[in-house]
């Protein structure tokens, strides 16, 4: 197989994946959890969707890694600022702990995917297996979140089996993703700020979700015009390829994922495809992407 076309799969299963798993960080019945634990509350509902607190968005998550100090948790979100996040994680640890918040967290996520698809939506158990067979090969080496994901037993429901298997995957490629920015010789406001122009947006929208700076972004932009990547805050032709080598060798790293579901990959998009738009229509994931609640 070509990279193209395994680049091509690999990201079509990593659409097909994303709100199922990521619908978790907008969940309100997560939420609510949280803010039982004495997190805030949602601070603000944008186009329908409920956006996390900060503390128990970077506590609940980092849950999988264990009972970590903020630096720990920085290191493996990547993007953003360290100096917010182990603020937001020391903060976090005085109102709970991480088995805590990851048993919410599971809670929660499960409720939300119950009430929007209901408890065995059509094809469960074989999406069940297909995302079972895709993680298969996978190895934990380099892949901090991953791995955490694999230290946990899947919940003992078909909806829930469904969501912690796709989350493995979706972390997985999101270590692949740091990995290949971060070989790449990119900072994690780098990254940002080129990232958003690949996707279409523009320069220092989405960005600023990650907590950054002006100073830092104006330095990082600097530095990526100094290097030939932007002009006039735009990418350029150089700098377009370089982001787009970002995502291929994501791409490459996600070939177990492909090799694994061979000729059924078809299959499990078809299954997957209609759940995420379910869940996009019921508020519970944003229209196309994270990316829609910049601004």
């Amino acid at each position: 197989m070509t990279d193209a076309k395994n680049g091509s799969r690999a990201r079509a299963v990593a659409a097909a994946v994303e709100p199922l798993a990521a619908q978790v960080y907008f969940a309100p019945e997560c939420h609510d959890a949280y803010q039982e634990l004495g997190f805030a509350p949602s601070p603000k509902t944008a186009r329908s969707v409920a956006l996390p607190d900060g503390p128990a968005y970077f506590c609940s998550r980092g849950s999988l890694l264990g009972q970590v100090p903020g630096q720990v948790v920085a290191a493996a979100f990547a993007v953003f600022n360290p100096a917010v996040v182990v603020s937001a994680v020391t903060h976090g640890w005085t109102l709970t702990d991480a088995a805590t918040i990851c048993a919410a967290r599971d809670a929660g996520a499960i409720a939300q995917l119950t009430r929007i698809l209901g408890p065995q939506p059509e094809g469960a158990d074989r999406a069940a297996r297909l995302l079972e067979r895709a993680g298969s090969e996978l190895r934990p080496e380099g892949r901090s979140l991953y791995a955490g994901l694999l230290g946990l037993e899947p919940p003992d429901d078909p909806i829930g089996t469904v969501w912690r298997l796709a989350d493995r995957l979706r972390e997985y490629r999101g270590d692949a993703h740091t990995a290949s920015w971060t070989a790449a010789g990119f900072d994690g406001v780098e990254i940002g700020l080129l990232t958003e122009l690949y996707w279409g947006l523009a320069l220092r929208s989405y960005v600023r979700t990650r907590a950054w700076s002006d100073a830092d972004l104006d330095a990082a932009e600097a530095r990526l015009t100094d290097c030939g990547l932007l002009a006039d805050g735009a990418l350029t032709e150089q700098g377009r390829t370089a982001r787009e080598e970002v995502e291929r060798a994501t791409d490459r790293q996600c070939r177990p994922i492909v090799d694994a579901l061979g000729d059924d990959l078809d299959e499990l998009l078809s299954i997957l495809s209609p759940w995420g738009a379910a869940i996009r229509q019921a508020g519970g994931y944003p229209a196309s992407g994270p990316h829609d609640l910049a601004g």
